[in-house]
């Protein structure tokens, strides 16, 4: 713990927006920090109130995201608690509860992300939100400029999710016009108006949510087919894909928004719902087994394109909804009946919970890791200049028999469980520093101070055991 409380000052977040240039096997995706440091967000939604009532969450329930691989949170947010629609109202002690919830991230070293819902008030007509007739617009931005200026120096708040999982519904125009005539412009002036409080934010954008049974190729997800011509701006889509086969496709589509955009994808949501049998019946058309499957070969995408990803919800199981036809579902994790919830669905958490790189003094590359083989394979272009690296492990749950890490041909050092000493090393050449690689058990990272070279090329690969040191390398 000592350890951790050490690194939490490099992990002070000040985001830049990029699109990494497409060099030889580059991921373009991510965000780089204050420091040039390639990272990768990663974590969960945090709901403020379920059908049950409010949730609340502590200290203890942070700690369990950051052994969950998180570095970051998307709060929801409620209208009827920020603005003056219809039976909405300025909250106070709602505000207050938000301050909590970005200081307990802090202290963990997560970043926070606001999402704005439309819960909370006596009803949102989104016909009459596009029209636009009564000022809604200026009502819908004030809301917004309540956390604008309350976090506007506050370094851990990266950003804003402007209109979650925006509606056409019964309007008489097509989803491309309602795109190009009410959308487009709507984020453009919200992302004016916040730029103009807060310009170092970072100003999250969707798509249009399609109506029941109009999706095309089984994405529910309308495309952007216009550039937003603004800068600070994440793509943050959300896949709920329930058809293994379609993954790769929407993600793809997504790919090609994002160049439209020139933004970088965070994927702000993530996860097909889960049913209440699935958590009794292990085969079938809803068991565990199949959704391991489906989660997995989505994270292997998200991998692939090296992108950003909140999972939701990180809550209990208070309720469910019943909207699907496989019965009464659910999007969270846990599976006790309380508000934060401590009884993992563990068929989809140690999928969520995969080994990757969180922040690398750099850019990375390339990065995967084989559920199967439970080896985490990474490829960067480390800078020394720009600080420490930090590689979520997860060792509790893929690596209980050890690990050992991998650095090209030079470095293998490992972890042995039963010896609670930290890194051993196996073999290091005398100009590189052991002790610049430290791992902290509480936190389950890799924390490295200094990589062996700087500017060049590294092949870094975390493999199960601590004796796999005659497997080759380049071995996938």
């Amino acid at each position: 713990m000592r350890q951790f409380k050490r690194n939490k000052a490099f992990l002070f977040f000040s985001f830049t927006v990029v699109i990494c240039s497409m060099g030889f096997g580059q991921i373009k995706h991510g965000l780089k920090d204050g420091k040039g440091r390639h990272v990768i967000p990663r974590g969960f939604v945090v709901n403020t109130n379920d059908h049950k009532g409010e949730v609340f969450f502590d200290a203890n329930d942070y700690l369990r995201m950051v052994r969950l691989g998180a570095n970051t949170q998307v709060i929801r947010l409620e209208l009827g608690k920020l603005s003056s629609f219809p039976g909405g109202a300025l909250d106070n002690d709602y505000l207050k509860k938000l301050d909590t919830l970005v200081g307990l991230g802090q202290k963990m070293a997560i970043k926070t992300v606001f999402k704005m819902t439309v819960y909370g008030v006596d009803s949102f007509v989104w016909e009459d939100f596009w029209k636009n007739q009564n000022n809604e617009h200026q009502t819908y931005i004030n809301a917004w400029k309540v956390v604008w200026k309350r976090f506007a120096s506050n370094p851990f708040v990266l950003g804003y999710d402007i209109v979650n999982e925006p509606r056409k519904l019964s309007m008489d125009i097509s989803y491309d016009d309602l795109t190009k005539k009410h959308l487009i412009p709507l984020y453009q002036k919200i992302i004016d108006e916040c730029h103009a409080i807060t310009a170092n934010k970072k100003v999250l954008i969707q798509s249009i949510f399609m109506n029941k049974g109009e999706g095309i190729d089984n994405n529910q997800y309308a495309e952007i087919t216009a550039p937003l011509n603004r800068s600070n701006i994440i793509f943050a889509p959300h896949i709920y894909q329930d058809k293994i086969d379609f993954i790769k496709p929407v993600m793809d589509r997504f790919d090609k928004e994002s160049d439209l955009l020139n933004a970088p994808i965070l994927i702000g949501e993530w996860g097909f719902p889960t049913f209440s049998v699935t958590d009794t019946t292990i085969s079938g058309k809803l068991g565990q087994l199949a959704y391991r499957e489906l989660y997995i070969r989505t994270a292997e995408v998200f991998d692939e394109m090296g992108v950003g990803t909140i999972k939701a919800w990180f809550l209990g199981n208070r309720s469910m909804q019943n909207f699907l036809p496989g019965g009464p579902s659910t999007w969270a994790i846990f599976s006790d009946k309380k508000d934060a919830g401590t009884v993992e669905r563990i068929y989809l958490t140690d999928v969520i919970a995969s080994p990757y790189p969180q922040t690398i003094a750099g850019d990375i590359q390339s990065f995967m890791f084989n559920h199967a083989k439970r080896i985490l394979d990474i490829k960067v272009i480390p800078d020394n200049q720009k600080g420490i690296s930090t590689i979520f492990v997860g060792a509790n749950r893929h690596y209980p028999d050890g690990f050992s890490i991998l650095i090209d041909t030079d470095v293998v050092l490992f972890h042995d469980p039963l010896k609670r000493v930290g890194l051993q090393v196996y073999k290091c050449p005398p100009e590189i520093n052991p002790t610049d690689f430290e791992w902290d058990s509480v936190t389950q990272k890799l924390t490295v101070r200094k990589w062996p070279k700087s500017n060049e090329g590294i092949h870094i690969k975390i493999v199960p055991g601590i004796r796999n040191f005659e497997e080759p390398l380049n071995q996938k």
